[in-house]
């Protein structure tokens, strides 16, 4: 289990994350939780942005800590090259996998942030994300 952010009991909830569905324990997965619609998916440069890579394996778990209270969406890529990026065959379609929060759907490219957006209160949540692959 990996867990980001620093201990303190008054600054926010934790947001446990399972993922499922991998078809391999290669490279890495990226997993991004954001508040910004404007440029969800992606987590780069974002503000208030949380993201991490962690090693590949079926039942990977990871913690998002001290997230306050708010609307938030996770992406996750499953980054079997470790290149750092979502590679893509003709046509734009993902070679890895992927996975968002609310098992949000892709159609013609990735979801929007309300399709994928929960909310955060006062309480831990758990989550399980299923990782998808299109070939």
């Amino acid at each position: 289990m990996l867990a980001l952010g620093a201990a303190s009991p008054q600054a926010g909830v934790d947001i446990t994350v399972t993922i499922t569905g991998m078809r391999n324990a290669e490279g890495v997965v990226r997993a991004c939780l954001t508040n910004d619609p404007s440029g969800f998916p992606r987590c780069r440069g974002m503000e208030g942005a949380q993201g991490v890579a962690m090693p590949a394996g079926e039942g990977a778990t990871l913690t998002f800590r001290n997230v306050r209270p708010g609307r938030y969406a996770i992406a996750l890529l499953h980054d079997e090259n470790e290149n750092g990026k979502a590679d893509r065959a003709a046509m734009m379609i993902p070679t890895e996998g992927f996975g968002f929060s609310r098992d949000a759907k892709v159609r013609m490219g990735p979801p929007r942030f309300e399709d994928a957006a929960f909310d955060v209160a006062d309480k831990a949540q758990a989550l399980s994300i299923r990782m998808r692959y299109m070939l």
